[in-house]
């Protein structure tokens, strides 16, 4: 395990998952929301994000998390040796986007972009969310599997199993 992509619907725990996994292996952590916005919540260009991205992609090892664009997602799932899909039911991705939302009137939510509003995010996560069904779909997972022929695939469908894994990391506490 070198090269992680974490990915799946907003909410889910992707970016506490992929904390808790870098924590554990010493892989470099590169969140997509670091470099897709800027301070003030804005998109950077699309050339700057390609850019970080390609840096990040030709790097020996790390846990990219996040969607990103559809090109770099798809770049992303073809150079990692380990692709890890975090599919939990929608009422769960719905409850944890809002529970973020709660929680953030106390404190900021770990890893969030600086200067990013918490509320719009929570927005945007509820909309992205509702178009969610239209790109996650079966054939999508069925192209991931395709491509990851070769590659340690784990999809995560329940809290239990996002609690319990990596089953590969016994040494750690993973609990989301």
């Amino acid at each position: 395990m070198n090269k992680v992509a974490v990915f799946g619907k907003p909410g889910g725990g992707k970016s506490t998952l992929s904390r808790k996994l870098s924590a554990a292996t010493g892989i470099q952590l590169c969140p997509l929301d670091l470099i897709e916005y800027r301070k003030n919540g804005e998109r950077v260009a699309r050339e700057e994000y390609s850019k970080k991205h390609a840096d990040w992609i030709n790097a020996d090892n790390w846990i990219i998390e996040g969607l990103g664009t559809l090109e770099s997602f798809w770049s992303r799932i073809d150079a990692a040796d380990t692709l890890i899909y975090v599919d939990l039911p929608y009422h769960v991705h719905y409850w944890w986007v809002t529970k973020r939302f709660l929680k953030s009137a106390l404190v900021k939510p770990e890893g969030w972009p600086e200067g990013s509003s918490v509320l719009k995010g929570t927005i945007a996560g509820w909309k992205y969310l509702r178009l969610s069904p239209r790109f996650w779909t079966p054939e999508l997972f069925e192209e991931i599997q395709r491509r990851g022929k070769d590659k340690d695939i784990y999809r995560i469908t329940s809290v239990k199993e996002m609690n319990n894994f990596p089953k590969l990391f016994r040494h750690i506490d993973v609990r989301i």
